[in-house]
């Protein structure tokens, strides 16, 4: 190879290693990855004032129906709460919602507190009460006939006002942040008294008479444990990705 050969392949190998650069340069930038969404975080109020957590799309939609003063409540709670958090809400795969079907003043005073304030917060709120429950709700062994009867007479503020101090709901209420006047407001919200009489109605038109009990993606469930429920969510999130649902 001439001199003037090996110059004009040294100029053209440089003209490509250029136009490589210029090819680069010019391209589009490559979009950066798609920042991973908290589910676990993202709560919204429904119209009935249930809260629902994680994905609003999720394949798999379960909503509970519980009493707060149901130890079996309490137990699905403890049961669920961890698993659902640790794998299928964080993915995406399932949401969860808490509705209220409250059977007695204690639930309702519950019902009150847990629903007022951030909607965000509702889970910190619910999982206070439902992850402590076997505690307060010992003390219904030393409750006095005198003092049940202020539940179940006069206004309703006055009666939640009696059933929070009777179980020390106002100092629980205050580890997350309300104060006892702050409290005492939330029992006279009248709104949040027609959303739980609203949670009983959508219950009832679901044939539901007793907790805990759950839909999936709307659909009543006729299982009552962890174990059931477990295996529902499973089952629809296998036909969701068939293409079954």
């Amino acid at each position: 190879m001439t001199s003037t050969m090996r110059i004009a392949a040294l100029a053209a190998s440089a003209l490509l290693a250029v136009s490589g650069s210029l090819a680069t340069a010019n391209a589009a930038p490559a979009k950066p990855a798609a920042a991973k969404v908290n589910w676990n975080g993202q709560v919204q109020e429904t119209a009935n004032g249930s809260f629902a957590l994680g994905n609003p799309e999720a394949p798999v939609k379960v909503t509970e129906f519980i009493s707060y003063t149901c130890p079996h409540c309490a137990k699905l709670h403890q049961e669920s709460d961890p698993v659902l958090r640790m794998t299928a809400i964080p993915k995406g795969q399932v949401s969860l919602t808490i509705s209220n079907f409250v059977r007695n003043p204690i639930d309702v005073t519950i019902a009150m507190i847990t629903g007022c304030g951030d909607p965000k917060t509702f889970f910190a709120r619910h999982n206070a009460f439902m992850g402590t429950q076997e505690t307060w709700l010992k003390k219904l062994e030393t409750i006095t006939p005198a003092q049940q009867q202020r539940w179940s007479q006069g206004a309703w503020p006055d009666r939640m006002r009696a059933i929070a101090s009777d179980f020390d709901f106002y100092a629980r209420a205050e580890k997350f942040g309300m104060t006892r006047a702050k409290v005492d407001q939330c029992f006279t919200d009248e709104a949040r008294i027609k959303q739980l009489e609203a949670q009983l109605q959508q219950a009832a038109a679901l044939g539901i008479r007793g907790t805990p009990s759950y839909t999936i993606n709307g659909k009543l469930d006729a299982g009552h444990t962890w174990a059931e429920m477990s295996k529902a969510i499973a089952q629809t999130l296998a036909e969701s990705k068939a293409g079954n649902v």
